[in-house]
């Protein structure tokens, strides 16, 4: 019986060892700034994760520790209520079907991208902006992960419950207008940037997830920004640099202040030449990945 048990034993450890060879511990990217008298630590976000692949190392932990506010991109991701009422507004067009706007070519896409979503008669009523952002999320419901575990979604309540103040960069209803401002011609092309994407689109995000936790900065590049900065360089720098160097302002102005400040902005908006570290570069920072 003691021979069997210390069998038993051996095959259990034998498995824990082996589950653990083939999930590598996180190791997501963190950058660190600082001012005279300031620090600010930059965090790249995802829409969702694998709640039972924990992210919270020692370096990210201590960095939340430290800081005393928690800058999003917008200071409310989870007010969805908040979101819809501006959602109708900005983002459906029932005079103009999306079908009518849409190639014989695009709507064969349209009809198996949107699938997870629903189907193309949901998006009908859609502006193209929002149809666009309604098919981004198709890859995130059909991966396996969850996106109530989102970064952004982990992270304030982390720093609500120690009376700590979550800011943004910008609102909701700002960012809605990026989108809802842009040309038809745009937004179109939005739109078909999503739908040149929707076969890969799973093993893409799942490849995005897995760069991220692995803190594969240069990967995170190619997979977010390479084909849609050399595709639609127009549309790359209205959405992505233009966005980055709003961040940049603001986050100069925290380098100019005291204390300390974790900023938490999507996983894209970091990396690259165009990324929020590399423009603090080009202003003269010191940015130094932890």
């Amino acid at each position: 019986m003691n021979l069997l048990r210390r069998f038993a034993a051996v095959l259990i450890l034998l498995f824990v060892l082996a589950a653990g060879a083939l999930r590598s511990p996180a190791e997501p990217a963190l950058w660190v700034v600082k001012g005279p008298h300031a620090t600010v630590y930059l965090f790249g976000t995802v829409h969702a994760l694998d709640k039972n692949h924990p992210w919270h190392t020692v370096k990210v932990e201590a960095a939340i520790k430290q800081s005393q506010t928690l800058w999003l991109e917008i200071p409310n991701p989870d007010d969805s209520a908040a979101m819809q009422p501006m959602i109708l507004q900005l983002g459906m067009d029932m005079a103009h079907p999306l079908s009518t706007k849409l190639t014989p070519e695009q709507l064969a896409k349209l009809d198996k991208a949107a699938a997870p979503v629903g189907g193309a008669a949901m998006l009908e009523p859609m502006k193209p902006w929002l149809a666009g952002m309604m098919l981004s999320l198709a890859p995130v419901l059909q991966s396996g992960y969850d996106p109530a575990s989102a970064v952004e979604l982990q992270l304030k309540p982390e720093f609500a419950s120690a009376n700590k103040p979550v800011k943004g960069f910008e609102t909701a209803e700002q960012q809605l207008h990026y989108f809802a401002d842009l040309p038809e011609k745009t937004q179109l092309d939005f739109l078909a940037s999503e739908l040149d994407d929707a076969d890969k689109a799973v093993d893409k995000f799942k490849e995005l997830v897995a760069a991220w936790y692995s803190g594969d900065a240069a990967r995170l590049d190619v997979l977010n920004n390479a084909d849609f900065r050399d595709k639609y360089p127009d549309l790359f720098q209205l959405l992505v640099v233009k966005r980055n160097q709003n961040f940049v302002r603001q986050i100069q102005e925290l380098l100019k202040g005291d204390g300390v400040s974790f900023v938490a902005v999507g996983a894209a908006h970091l990396v690259g030449k165009d990324g929020v570290p590399a423009l603090l570069e080009k202003q003269g920072y010191k940015v130094t990945r932890e």
